[in-house]
């Protein structure tokens, strides 16, 4: 048992350390990854290696090639923005079990306490991008809390599986949207999105919640095209190479 247990903590450890050379653009679209490439630079031996490359391609990132070994996939706009309609479409589903099957006032304090943090943040003119870190971690929560609500673990699993997807989860643009003059306006309108789905589940209208957060969602998807025209901040997020738009 101890042995799995070691294997398993070993995947999960290469599985973060490729991910995180993938997103930081260390390796490039369409570079090779051997399994003996991976060993050395994760420190982890060959099996778990194996195994972390395998999820990795599960999750999008990368793709088998015939001859041997895996390949850094580029993806097209449009494979972005059907991940965060399908995130979007899930936590709609979400919000709206929360809204039909009752939510207690103490269920929803959580919630109202990162509505007030996030509120806090926003008060900043311009918004630092400390302040902008802080916020993905209040954002990230705000949906991790709002899908609990949802009592319903099968449709928790989908929405961490969709949010794995690569750039799908809720924040996953938001630090190179940080640089855009259009930041801080866009930060107000999600807000108020959050504000609005906390009254409808409130006042248990599962229609209505449903809807803002699929509206909400589309929000992401112009954060996507801002960033994608602006790729002069590839610092914030050099995973943005990782994207084909229609003219490359």
């Amino acid at each position: 048992m101890a042995e799995v247990d070691r294997s398993v903590s070993q995947t999960v450890k290469a599985q973060l350390a490729l991910r995180d050379q993938i997103l930081s653009g260390t390796l490039r679209p369409g570079e090779r990854i051997s399994e003996l490439q991976a060993v050395e630079t994760t420190g982890a031996s060959r099996t778990p290696v194996r195994m972390a490359l395998v999820r990795l391609e599960e999750e999008g990132l990368l793709e088998a090639i015939p001859s041997g070994g895996f390949m850094v996939k580029a993806f097209s706009e449009r494979d972005i923005s059907d991940s965060i309609e399908l995130r979007g479409t899930l936590e709609g589903l979400a919000a709206r079990f929360a809204a039909e099957r009752g939510v207690s006032a103490r269920e929803l304090e959580p919630l109202k306490e990162c509505l007030a943090a996030i509120d806090e943040l926003l008060r900043q003119v311009p918004i630092s991008v400390d302040a902008f870190s802080s916020y993905v971690t209040l954002n990230a929560r705000f949906h991790a809390l709002l899908t609990e609500l949802s009592r319903s673990p099968p449709l928790i699993r989908q929405i961490d599986r969709a949010s794995a997807l690569p750039f799908a989860s809720p924040s996953g643009f938001v630090m190179a949207q940080s640089a855009l003059p259009e930041a801080q306006q866009i930060l107000i309108i999600g807000q108020e999105h959050h504000r609005v789905v906390i009254d409808a589940i409130e006042n248990r209208e599962g229609a209505r919640a449903e809807a803002v957060m699929r509206e909400h969602a589309r929000l992401a998807v112009r954060n996507l095209r801002l960033a994608l025209r602006n790729r002069t901040h590839l610092d914030l997020l050099p995973a943005l190479a990782l994207i084909r738009t229609a003219t490359d």
